[in-house]
Parts: C-alpha cells; structure tokens; sequence
C-alpha cells in the first residue's frame, strides 16, 4: 500500500525575520494599551470609544449604519451595541432606524458627542504623534504607510480602508486622528 507524505515543515522566520515579527508583536499589544491609557487619563472614554465617535465624527451628518461603524472601528455588532450604549447613556450617541431601510440601525453623534471629539482629538493626536511619528522619518512614516497596506491587503484583499485619501468622500468636518 501507499505511504503518506511526510508533512512538510514549517517555513520558519530566520533571525532578522524572528526580530522584525516581536518588534511588531509588541507593538500590537503595547500601542493600543498606552492609547487606551491617554484617553481614559485625559477623557474619560476607552480608546474604541473614541474610535466609534471619531468614525462618526468623519461622516456627514455625523451618521453611519451601525455595521458600517462596526467594520470602521474593527470591532463585533455585539461589541459596537454595548459601547454605542455606554455613549448614549452619557448623550454622546443616538440610535434611529435607518429611514431607507428599516432593517439598520443606524449610529448618529449628537452635539454633545461632537463637542467632545473636539475636546479629546488634541491630546489623543499628540499621543499618536508622540508615540508613532516623531520618532520616525519622513521616509520611514511613508514606508510604515507602505507596510501597514501591505499587511492589510494580505489579511483582508477587500479592505479598502487604508486607500489613499483621494479615493475617499470628504469629512464633513475634520477633527479625529
């Protein structure tokens, strides 16, 4: 009878590859924790909190379906629900059913919620600034632009959300990161 083929082994990362891939492990657990640290410092709110009311904040008339929302913040239905509650106990977020189609709900910031991404978007931006920006190159802020795409395209092919600015409607008014 046959003999199976031996399973092939693993592609394993060389050293510089090893290095490369904890540099950015890292990263993925310590910039979101320390951008969570600022907000909840300085504003009160988590760090998805103010990614839900900035996604908001970018759209006109301050409005998105809440699956729309939920793919922009890159969190689940069930995650967006409990946090865009929290943010309509607080009178930053409404909910109303979408008039072209009753089946969406959809998320819409208030004045309020407005009032307080203008408020949060200095302090959350100079956070960024200071903590991915300044300690890079112009150069290398283009190539982690490059990279992030990269890793991007080949996690989801379909993801248009880093496409080059061109490529997308206008905000209404400019304020998040």
């Amino acid at each position: 009878m046959g003999t199976s083929p031996e399973p092939s082994s693993p592609h394993w990362l060389d050293a510089d590859e090893q290095q490369a891939w904890l540099a950015l492990v890292g990263i993925l657990i310590r910039l979101p924790a320390a951008l969570d640290a600022q907000l909840q410092r300085d504003a009160g709110i988590s760090h998805f909190e103010y990614q839900v009311m900035a996604g908001l904040s970018m759209t006109p008339e301050h409005t998105l379906r809440m699956s729309a929302l939920a793919a922009f913040a890159e969190g689940s239905l069930s995650r967006l629900s409990q946090v865009v509650g929290r943010l309509e106990r607080r009178g930053w977020v409404r909910r109303a059913p979408d008039p072209t189609d009753g089946r969406y709900t959809l998320a819409v910031l208030t004045d309020d919620g407005w009032a307080k991404v203008v408020e949060t978007a200095p302090g959350h931006v100079e956070e960024v600034r200071r903590l991915v920006f300044d300690p890079l190159t112009r150069t290398q802020q283009r190539q982690l632009r490059e990279i992030g795409r990269r890793i991007m395209r080949a996690i989801d092919p379909g993801d248009r959300c880093l496409d080059d600015q061109a490529d997308r409607p206008a905000p209404s008014r400019k304020v998040s990161t």
